[in-house]
């Protein structure tokens, strides 16, 4: 169920409009016709964005009076970067590796291989 939740989260995260939009919400609440002013489209058009963002869990739609203001949900992405983190590892660790072979390539030109 888990890798399904990511399964989601990535599938929602994969369009710009989407993210651009997660983005305005870290700022804060916002309604849809606040959400649709920087983009070239309409309000159903940002109303299906919302409805994915929705599914995946990265958003809730509220209720004030006649406002129905969309606010960000951060858990799934939460999920999403400690499941990247893993990989983050592992190229901290490639990179501490290549750092240690440069090191030692500075320190004695021409002499990785040992033939010298």
């Amino acid at each position: 169920m888990a890798q399904d939740l990511l399964d989601v989260t990535f599938a929602a995260l994969a369009d710009p409009t989407r993210r651009a939009i997660l983005a305005r919400l870290a700022h804060g609440e916002a309604t849809v016709t606040e959400l649709a002013e920087p983009f070239a489209m309409s309000q159903p058009a940002i109303s299906k964005h919302l409805k994915v963002l929705e599914r995946a869990g990265l958003i809730a739609r509220g209720r004030d009076a006649q406002r129905r203001p969309c606010r960000l949900l951060a858990e799934p992405l939460k999920d999403a970067t400690e499941w990247l983190g893993g990989y983050r590892r592992f190229w901290d660790e490639t990179f501490s590796r290549l750092d240690l072979v440069l090191d030692e390539e500075l320190k004695h030109p021409g002499h990785r291989d040992g033939t010298d």
